[in-house]
């Protein structure tokens, strides 16, 4: 189905959220970001990587959340910068991180934003985290990563679509 998003209202396929539920589709294009609370732990071959309660979510419509991770909580032994980059339109060029745990590495597990556009300044250092890759955590609750393989958005249960990366989504 080609379709396009005209900015200013939910799409007749979207889901109707439900009490505690945000649909992607009432997200803001560009992005917006969010501060976020709730404790967030990111682990791999049992060691945690990350751990914080001072996440912030980027949303962007037709997409779940994406919880970037301030530098100051991350295990800084375990990240190395890998080669490569690429360009987001909203937040700029982005840096990507390997992961290595007791020898083993996970290639481009993460990215960060260096020296990003100024109305994403705020998330300048921090770190998003592939959760198709790693164990990442919202309160306890395992993140389904988005589908598609491509995105990093971090599906939690109170998010409703569709979103971008499921069948049928490409003429998005």
């Amino acid at each position: 189905m080609m379709w396009k998003y005209n900015g200013s209202e939910r799409p007749d396929f979207a889901r109707e959220p439900g009490p505690g539920e945000e649909s992607v589709w009432d997200y803001p294009r560009p992005p917006a970001i969010s501060q976020d609370s709730r404790t967030i732990e990111v682990k791999w071959m049992e060691k945690t990587i990350a751990l914080t309660t001072e996440s912030v979510r980027v949303l962007e419509t037709a997409s779940p959340p994406t919880f970037y991770l301030p530098p100051k909580e991350l295990q800084e032994e375990f990240f190395t910068r890998a080669s490569g980059s690429s360009y987001c339109e909203w937040k700029g060029r982005a840096t990507y991180w390997n992961i290595t745990v007791n020898d083993n590495t996970l290639e481009k597990a993460a990215w960060s934003y260096e020296d990003p556009t100024p109305a994403f300044r705020d998330i300048a250092g921090y770190v998003s985290l592939y959760p198709g890759k790693l164990e990442c955590y919202v309160d306890n609750i395992r993140v389904k990563p988005q589908p598609g393989g491509f995105y990093g958005g971090w599906m939690t249960p109170e998010i409703v679509g569709p979103v971008k990366g499921e069948d049928g989504t490409g003429g998005w």
